[in-house]
């Protein structure tokens, strides 16, 4: 992975002249990673294109995040016309891989994040745009619009985005709190004074509380024990109000988002390796469609996609 050929030049006038940059990360959008070093320092430059990607809302929500006491990364440069921003580095100790190297630390650390969210949600939605109806649906139209065709299946738009509509109706007004919308176990460090930094937020919206706890423990990267979920949600629940029917319902549309998302990474951006994770999404948003207050949208999914094009269809695929 080759740096921008002018991130030397902004980090000469951002006071990192000379600093060696090494290849970091990259993820399922436009963005790249590289880690900056110089001498014992080092920060993370974030690539985003302009052309592809907006950087604001990103600083925005990191600004709200630090205002309200929780860690994003603080800004050390930006140049939003050349699309980089160079931030504090976080350091290399991500939950997914402490978990994998350390089991016995799983149930600790998925407890440190849950209360992280029972936090953040005690304080008002910041200044972000709203999850309403017209996004959850855009959202859960990916499926129809990429999974669908990749199995050779055709449904009816319409009839789709009518269940989610009656399905979602309870809840869809709800907009109290800031959902990060990509909370997960590849999205959290924990860093060196015991806290846990936050990334990848630039897509938070106001919405409902349920979302994030969906994306925490219905992780499509990897499998949360079911007996961890059940005991994350009931600590959750000593804190803050807990929805099951909101829970089930935010869950069926993320995860059916997803399949369309994974499906769209490796049909338009020649990324199959995300195919490995259909699977255990399938399993998830089988769940949610059991629950009572998905009956609209579980009856659609009858009608529409056969069992052997659900879970099983991508059995095989590797990462």
């Amino acid at each position: 992975m080759i740096p921008p050929s002018h991130a030397p030049a902004f980090l000469d006038r951002a006071g990192w002249a000379g600093a060696a940059i090494l290849p970091l990360a990259g993820d399922a959008s436009f963005r790249r990673y590289f880690r900056v070093h110089r001498g014992a320092e080092s920060a993370v430059l974030m690539d985003a294109p302009p052309e592809h990607e907006d950087s604001r809302p990103f600083l925005a929500v990191a600004e709200h995040l630090d205002a309200i006491g929780f860690r994003a990364p603080r800004v050390l440069a930006k140049d939003l016309d050349g699309g980089l921003i160079l931030l504090e580095d976080f350091g290399d100790a991500r939950m997914k891989e402490v978990i994998e190297a350390d089991p016995a630390a799983e149930t600790p650390i998925y407890a440190q994040a849950i209360d992280l969210l029972a936090d953040l949600h005690g304080h008002a939605a910041g200044p972000l745009p709203p999850y309403d109806m017209a996004v959850y649906q855009r959202e859960a139209a990916l499926f129809p619009e990429w999974y669908l065709p990749a199995v050779g299946l055709d449904a009816d738009a319409a009839s789709y985005a009518a269940a989610w509509d009656e399905a979602l109706a309870p809840i869809r007004a709800d907009r109290s709190v800031s959902v990060l919308r990509d909370y997960h176990a590849e999205n959290i460090m924990l860093l060196g004074d015991g806290s846990l930094g936050l990334l990848d937020f630039q897509d938070a919206l106001a919405g409902h509380p349920a979302y994030d706890l969906v994306s925490l423990l219905q992780d499509a990267r990897r499998d949360v024990p079911p007996a961890i979920e059940a005991a994350m949600i009931a600590r959750y629940a000593e804190r803050r109000p807990f929805d099951a029917a909101a829970y089930a319902l935010l869950g069926a549309q993320r995860n059916a988002k997803i399949l369309g998302i994974f499906t769209r990474l490796w049909k338009r951006d020649g990324k199959p390796r995300y195919l490995a994770f259909q699977p255990r999404v399938w399993g998830y948003l089988e769940r949610d469609l059991a629950h009572a207050a998905l009956a609209p949208v579980k009856a659609w999914f009858d009608a529409h996609v056969p069992a052997d094009k659900r879970g099983d269809h991508w059995a095989g695929h590797s990462a």
